[in-house]
């Protein structure tokens, strides 16, 4: 056993220190778990075996091993370890992690419940309604919910429940009815008839995507839509036209967002107001986003108003007209404060017209001195 934890756990076979008493700790724990797990001795004496229990214990151990409740339910939990893989164990936690809530509130879900290993997560069709209300909301919750967040609406796939609750801000409340019982509705729900939220408008989109000339991009693409919460429906067909890049660099800009503290509901948001949003480079987001809050001194609440902000480019447009409106109102030349929009998003041509009617001389000032064009 001892054996199997260094194999699976390879950090207790470092040195002393603060390193050395946490391994301490961990043997300490392990050793009432495995002997719990092993009360009956169902466990074969091999170093084999016990490095396939150690490995299955360390996925709930990366999920947060200080948790009391998880070590004892662990102990409790034979059948667990022995009926299924690491595999299956890892897929499993990984969906409930995808609820956005605590990883060891993640564990502790499949270590109360251990028939949730059996339930078919990934292949079921659900219609986003229905399944609202399967899971406990009233039609007028349903009804509100589909009027604020009419992408996510329409069909999806169970193993996008997940981020589907999340894009509707829904995750914490339905997570908690699961840990609290009710965690059997994800096996008991279907759809009730065939065509029940089939969108005909959307399945024609789809159908052109697919014979166009880049019919694996397209598809990836929607793909990337669906997993983080966009329903079936004819507004997920439109987006996937604007939206540019491989299901892997979609992540990362989606990553980067979330990095620095947006709301996964909000994203998504953003997402159908300005697309495109998902087609600027990690770095290029992170820079305008930084460049928002230190120079422009606004929050990232002011994107909800304005989520185009992050499409424009920073050097080129964002940076100069934003230094160049600063230097008007220090140089007492400008009355009015404009907003971060009013200067990004207005055309060149109507920049230049706005400032002619300030000043004459002040569009010769704008080309020589803060136009990104001075240098060419």
């Amino acid at each position: 056993a001892v054996i199997g934890i260094c194999l699976a756990i390879p950090h207790t076979l470092c040195g002393g220190g603060e390193l050395g008493a946490e391994t301490r700790w961990l043997f300490v724990k392990l050793k009432r778990v495995f002997e719990e797990l092993d009360s009956q001795h169902l466990f074969e004496e091999n170093v084999d075996s016990w490095y396939a229990i150690s490995r299955k214990i360390k996925v709930f151990y990366d999920l947060g091993f200080e948790n009391e409740e998880m070590r004892e339910l662990m102990g409790r939990s034979k059948s667990l370890f022995m009926e299924f893989s690491e595999e299956a164990l890892m897929e499993k936690t990984e969906y409930f992690c995808r609820f956005g809530v605590g990883k060891e509130d993640a564990a502790i879900l499949i270590l109360r419940n251990p028939a949730i290993m059996n339930f078919d997560l990934e292949k079921p069709v659900i219609s986003v309604m229905g399944m609202l209300k399967h899971l406990g909301l009233s039609q007028d919750e349903v009804d509100a919910v589909a009027q604020k967040y009419p992408y996510v609406m329409g069909r999806n796939k169970l193993k996008n429940l997940p981020h589907v609750l999340r894009a509707l801000d829904l995750h914490e409340r339905i997570f908690d009815n699961l840990k609290n019982g009710n965690h059997h509705l994800l096996a008991t729900y279907s759809l009730m008839d065939p065509d029940e939220d089939f969108d005909r408008e959307y399945q024609e989109g789809v159908e052109e995507a697919k014979h166009s000339r880049y019919k694996a991009h397209n598809v990836q693409k929607l793909d990337f839509l669906h997993e983080i919460g966009f329903g079936e429906n004819r507004m997920t067909v439109k987006i996937l036209q604007h939206v540019h890049g491989t299901a892997a660099e979609l992540r990362n800009r989606l990553q980067i967002l979330l990095n620095n503290g947006f709301d996964f509901s909000k994203i998504c948001m953003l997402i159908r107001s300005a697309p495109k949003i998902l087609n600027q480079k990690p770095e290029s987001i992170q820079d305008k986003i930084r460049f928002l809050c230190d120079e422009m001194g606004d929050s990232l609440d002011y994107l909800e108003i304005f989520p185009a902000y992050l499409c424009f480019d920073l050097e080129n447009r964002i940076n100069p007209r934003f230094r160049f409106h600063k230097w008007l109102v220090e140089e007492g030349l400008s009355e009015k404060s404009y907003s971060v929009a009013s200067l990004v998003a207005t055309s060149e041509k109507t920049f230049i017209a706005r400032l002619y009617g300030i000043h004459p001389a002040l569009p010769k000032h704008w080309f020589e001195r803060f136009s990104y064009r001075k240098t060419r």
